[in-house]
């Protein structure tokens, strides 16, 4: 649309249409921005990004999605994309960044460093330790499976997208897992970094293992995230939103 259509167009509106988008505009203006946080983790300094919707109450415990960018991104990818949802429902999104941006890493990127992000979260407003869950795409999907099983008396759910495991060695992981943790994989038919074998084998060993496990292909579609981010989002949440832990919230410490 050319400028002068644009301006043709908002002088057609009703007086009472313009005020309408004029507040809407403006209220989306004033939505607070995810927030960069640096923080030291094992005497190491790290950062995060943080969400908080203004519509929490203060006093009030949220739930909280923790998201794992892919290789070559940051925690701002995938928060910045799920605010709408977060302001909507009341939920912290918080994005940490990995070590080496290239990579999630076991050990730097471990267990520990997430705990210690989610730690400093809730220093600054109250979580809901039995709704705390995990997101990841490409990359930081293969570390959510990962993490979700060593922690699987940590974290409620896990949902990923355009991830599996590859190597044999991964699904090691599944022997860690004290809890049946419910686990979402979602993928393009089309993806060129992990096709359709690799996300059925680990669909089936997920199974296998005793974990609830459901699989949403998306058709047509390869690796992009962002794409279909709104209908990857609002797929993740209807899965997550509803799952509590049934025990005791516990952190397994691997030292």
């Amino acid at each position: 649309m050319t400028q002068a259509r644009a301006i043709h167009g908002l002088r057609t509106l009703s007086s009472w249409s313009f005020a309408l988008l004029l507040a809407a505009t403006l209220g989306a203006q004033a939505a607070p921005a995810p927030k960069k946080v640096t923080f030291e983790s094992a005497g190491v300094k790290r950062s995060y990004y943080v969400f908080v919707p203004d519509s929490l109450e203060p006093d009030a415990p949220a739930p909280v999605m923790l998201m794992l960018h892919g290789s070559y991104g940051s925690g701002i990818d995938l928060v910045g994309q799920w605010t709408d949802i977060a302001t909507r429902d009341g939920v912290i999104l918080v994005g940490p960044n990995s070590i080496d941006d290239t990579v999630w890493q076991i050990r730097p990127d471990g267990p520990e460093f997430i705990r210690d992000v989610i730690d400093a979260v809730a220093r600054e407003h109250p979580i809901d330790r039995r709704r705390m869950y995990l997101f990841g795409h490409s990359g930081g999907a293969v570390y959510a499976l990962t993490l979700g099983m060593l922690e699987s008396e940590y974290f409620a759910g896990v949902a990923i997208y355009a991830g599996a495991w590859r190597e044999d060695k991964a699904y090691n992981a599944l022997t860690a897992a004290r809890r049946k943790i419910p686990v979402l994989l979602m993928v393009g038919d089309r993806d060129q970094f992990f096709p359709m074998k690799a996300v059925k084998r680990t669909e089936s060993a997920i199974r296998d293992a005793g974990h609830p496990v459901s699989l949403t292909v998306f058709k047509r579609h390869g690796h992009s995230y962002e794409d279909l981010a709104p209908l990857i989002n609002q797929t993740t949440w209807e899965f997550l939103k509803g799952i509590e832990l049934d025990v005791t919230p516990h952190f397994q410490s691997y030292g």
